[in-house]
């Protein structure tokens, strides 16, 4: 089944964002866990969490994929940042399992000139103190596209997080387009040595999302800045050989496309006339 969806608001609760999903066609979705900018969370209305139980199940909307606000930063050189990164997530991570199951993804950090080594050292770090053999929530480090000193940039950097992490069977991939085509992976003419690269590298087993995203910019810009679908730099026709790849169709796909919620419902219906059922 062809699982596309894209970012909703949270700002009325799960159960306003399942039936949003609904109108729009949408059988996943994606959602801020408080500001992207930072700050506090709204409280969690147990009554909402379980219509919205009910709802996703009678319509089969799953899985859901929480993003982390932009802010949060595992690896900033200022301890202060740091202890915001860390108690933002283990509270995300906790709020999270009143929908078991789900997926919590978030952009590594940027080492601000410290080097990606440490960087990466201080995020898997944060993720060891963090992470819980019991939670059902798996957290998903995202494909950055390399700008500045963003960790991530590579599938190797990803890697070097994973390995230092236990238990790491907690940890998975959003696979961002933009980004990784921004950061140099060439999935216009290579997404087949693309995807083997990353079976190698960190194993499509760890691959659990795909942002789907055209970009603004060309191949290894490492500049950032999505399209809408078919307007950017990837193209329709790649991006229907991504939604369509084997080792990929099976994949949730959330849009993060610069669109408000009618732009998404058509970029939606766009899309699922290009999947091959």
């Amino acid at each position: 089944m062809f699982r596309i969806g894209c970012h909703l608001s949270a700002s009325k609760g799960f159960f306003a964002m399942g039936r949003e999903a609904i109108r729009i066609g949408a059988n996943t979705f994606q959602f801020f866990t408080r500001n992207p900018r930072g700050g506090s969370a709204r409280e969690i209305d147990e009554k909402d969490v379980a219509a919205f139980l009910a709802l996703a199940k009678e319509n089969d909307i799953s899985p859901i994929v929480a993003h982390a606000p932009y802010t949060l930063n595992a690896c900033a050189a200022d301890a202060g940042i740091r202890r915001f990164a860390f108690e933002t997530m283990a509270d995300d991570l906790r709020r999270m399992e009143y929908v078991p199951g789900n997926f919590y993804n978030f952009h590594p950090g940027s080492h601000v000139q410290q080097g990606a080594e440490t960087g990466i050292r201080m995020i898997a770090e944060m993720l060891n103190r963090i992470l819980k053999p019991e939670q059902s929530t798996v957290v998903l480090l995202e494909t950055m596209a390399g700008k500045g000193s963003e960790v991530g940039r590579t599938f190797d950097e990803l890697r070097a997080i994973i390995d230092r992490v236990e238990p790491n069977n907690l940890l998975g991939v959003c696979l961002d387009t933009c980004h990784i085509f921004d950061g140099g992976y060439d999935v216009v003419e290579r997404l087949d040595e693309i995807v083997a690269e990353f079976d190698r590298v960190i194993g499509l087993e760890r691959l659990r999302a795909v942002h789907l995203n055209d970009s603004l910019n060309t191949l290894g810009s490492h500049k950032d800045r999505h399209a809408k679908i078919g307007e950017g730099k990837i193209g329709l026709e790649a991006i229907t050989r991504i939604i369509n790849h084997p080792a990929l169709r099976h994949l949730p796909f959330n849009l993060e496309t610069p669109n408000e919620i009618d732009g998404y419902a058509a970029e939606i219906k766009l899309l699922k006339a290009h999947y091959k059922d």
